[in-house]
């Protein structure tokens, strides 16, 4: 007798997309930042006798970011001793979301606290007794009460179209999507606007 004939097999199928890619490892938890008092001495050239604001109201805080390398950086901010909890909140949550500051120290490493040559090269920084340039007016760096977040990257304009760091013009495009460049409403802005603090992207001196 004939055999019956064989059930057709399902066609084979192979997938030609490419594998998903590994999930990155996930990111470390930052030391415990830490607070200390700071003299005239150890402030160096970024404070004078005129400054708004004396040592006794400023603090150091060593604390952990994410650098560009995609690794684990300590590094230190001088700040108003009335915002040092605010700031080591704000820079826990900006390692967690790992969001790249390139380096992180203060501007009395720079020849005569040169704020310029600071934020030439994209040094993340606080405290520096300063003037907002062009007004005599004191900046909130001055106080304490300012963050300059990766300034090359994210330079200073005013209304007059002049930048800072004068190396800043190939950044001055704000369509860039790189990761360290800030926008009104980012997740890396919204963790400085959602605690009371003012974006500099919104207004121009």
């Amino acid at each position: 007798a004939p055999a019956p004939a064989p059930a057709p097999e399902p066609s084979e199928t192979t997938s030609t997309s490419a594998p998903p890619p590994p999930s990155p490892p996930p990111t470390p938890r930052p030391e415990p930042a830490s607070v200390h008092p700071v003299s005239a001495t150890e402030l160096g050239a970024t404070w004078r006798p005129d400054c708004p604001v004396p040592p006794e109201t400023l603090r150091r805080v060593d604390l952990d970011f994410w650098g560009f390398d995609e690794q684990p950086h300590r590094g230190q901010l001088v700040v108003h001793q009335d915002v040092t909890a605010q700031v080591i909140e704000v820079f826990d949550e900006l390692f967690r979301m790992r969001f790249p500051i390139e380096r992180m120290r203060t501007v009395d490493h720079y020849l005569g606290a040169d704020d310029e040559l600071s934020m030439r090269d994209n040094n993340t920084s606080a405290f520096n007794c300063r003037d907002i340039p062009g007004t005599g007016r004191w900046s909130q760096h001055a106080f304490g009460r300012a963050i300059d977040l990766n300034p090359l990257l994210n330079p200073s304009v005013d209304r007059t179209g002049a930048f800072q760091p004068r190396n800043a013009a190939p950044h001055l495009d704000r369509n860039r999507t790189d990761p360290a460049v800030l926008h009104a409403g980012d997740a890396a802005v919204r963790v400085f606007t959602d605690r009371g603090w003012h974006w500099g992207g919104d207004w121009r001196a």
